[in-house]
């Protein structure tokens, strides 16, 4: 066995995999998505079709997916408006061009919306429309650390958590300011600058493509327009044992995504093998004379497995010196998605990091969905220290995973459990972590713990351990003592 490596490979030999695609690190995000037509979309009339809407960075009929971004405008007095609650600003039902995910962005990512966002939707090809969804408004806690080139670029936005609503084409918005009373104010809070209405397409699932002759055979035919390799996950969360390697060129962001796991699977593999215990401890390295604790290495979904555009992300990766912990959360998102599903979920949270929030990625390091497929997030290596933007004020040696729905008052599935369980085994063994253990952070600066303040945390915990607020989720929150437990195990502690 060779040496246990607890560091993660420096920038220096992530740059030498993506040398030709180098560019200023952390440049600004792409421009804002805008609407291209009128300012803003006509509301809903007989005859009326979805406006003309471009995709900043990519053609208006981009097949990997769009974002619409609509102006609120001020509400007069709605019908169901409460007496003597404030109007707010909002849109009413109109139609747009098909998307599946909602979220509410504004101008100043220091400003806090004061205040409550509703949507409710129309299904595609239907006239029924959804009952008032409630999209959760507190997202900054999950952004890069304060002082950081990634928050201090100058195209980061205010932003709420993203909603998944499955596949719409007609959206209704209400944003109502909180009235005068709450946290001692004296008047009703004004509402953050700039808001708009941002309606995600995450474009189709990756095309089937034909498996390598290693591949297992298929239990079932993958319906049409989704991966192979995606449709076993879904009907089976037992993922195939060998990698699938999609046989097209890669584009130069492809290949670097796919080349810092080149060591775990071949280049543009859409999955990384699961590994038994004794092959996970043969593959690591060991540090002389010291135990191997470690939990079997789980299989992967990677990036190109589930579809994520390369050209929208930063170009280069950020590391940091270590993994200490592992912070869990809930995306937020709404439990209204399938399995099959997920891969669509995910290339909508990362567009809506990436273009409408104005992150450098996706901001979690790992997903987990509910039937416990487990997922690459931010690039730059599944076994390397890539800083996230997660936890702000805990971004730096850390890594953040995040249970796709919304666990507040829904138990967190076993199966999503389990797999924050053998995921953490994995890569805090892969660091020397003990999942039981406790660990010192030092803040970069959050609403709980002030920059510099050296906190003492599980090494497993959650979102609110850092940072005042309901992420994970108190259903999910309750699990974590059962993860610790079980990763352990599986480290063979």
């Amino acid at each position: 066995m060779r040496a246990l490596l607890v560091t993660s490979v420096g920038v220096t030999c992530a740059a030498a995999l993506i040398l030709p695609l180098a560019t200023p690190a952390l440049a600004a995000p792409p421009p804002h998505t805008v609407s291209a037509g009128p300012p803003s979309l006509s509301p809903e009339s007989p005859g009326a079709g979805p406006p003309a809407v471009r995709t900043a960075g990519l053609p208006a009929a981009d097949s990997a997916g769009s974002t619409q971004s609509l102006p609120l405008e001020p509400l007069a007095a709605p019908s169901d408006r409460v007496a003597g609650a404030a109007a707010g600003q909002g849109l009413e039902r109109r139609t747009a061009r098909p998307f599946s995910l909602v979220g509410v962005v504004w101008d100043d990512a220091k400003a806090e919306l004061h205040g409550t966002v509703q949507v409710r939707t129309r299904a595609t090809g239907s006239a029924d429309w959804s009952d008032w969804q409630d999209v959760e408004t507190h997202n900054a806690e999950h952004a890069a650390d304060l002082g950081s080139d990634e928050r201090s670029s100058g195209g980061v936005r205010g932003a709420t958590a993203p909603l998944w609503v499955g596949d719409s084409d007609g959206v209704e918005v209400r944003v109502r300011p909180e009235p005068a009373g709450p946290r001692g104010r004296s008047a009703t809070a004004p509402l953050p600058e700039g808001m708009r209405l941002e309606l995600v397409d995450p474009g189709p699932d990756p095309a089937p493509e034909p498996a390598a002759e290693t591949a297992p055979e298929p239990a079932r035919a993958a319906p049409a327009g989704r991966s192979a390799a995606v449709a076993a996950f879904a009907v089976n969360p037992a993922p195939p044992t060998t990698p699938v390697v999609l046989p097209e060129v890669l584009t130069a962001e492809s290949e670097a995504a796919s080349a810092v796991n080149a060591e775990l699977a071949p280049l543009g593999a859409t999955f990384i093998p699961a590994l038994t215990k004794a092959q996970t401890e043969d593959a690591a390295t060991i540090a002389a004379g010291a135990k191997p604790y470690i939990g079997p290495r789980p299989g992967i979904i990677t990036r190109k497995g589930w579809g994520a555009d390369e050209r929208l992300r930063e170009r280069q990766f950020a590391y940091t010196k270590t993994v200490k912990a592992a912070f869990v959360h809930h995306s937020a998102t709404g439990n209204n998605y399938t399995c099959k599903q997920a891969p669509s979920v995910l290339r909508s949270i990362y567009r809506y990091h990436v273009q409408s929030s104005g992150w450098r990625d996706f901001g979690y390091n790992f997903a987990v969905d509910k039937c416990g497929n487990i997922y690459e997030g931010r690039a730059g290596g599944v076994t390397k220290a890539v800083l996230g933007a997660h936890t702000l004020g805990f971004n730096t040696n850390t890594m953040g995973i995040a249970v796709l729905g919304s666990y507040s008052s829904t138990n967190p599935p076993a199966a999503a459990v389990t797999a924050v369980s053998k995921l953490t085994a994995w890569k805090l063994g892969l660091f020397g972590r003990n999942p039981k253990g406790k660990v010192t952070l030092t803040s970069g600066g959050s609403n709980k713990y002030k920059a510099g303040a050296k906190v003492r945390m599980n090494v497993i915990s959650g979102h609110r351990d850092g940072f005042a607020t309901e992420c994970p989720g108190a259903r999910l929150y309750k699990k974590l003592g059962t993860a610790r437990t079980t990763s352990a195990k599986l480290q063979g502690r």
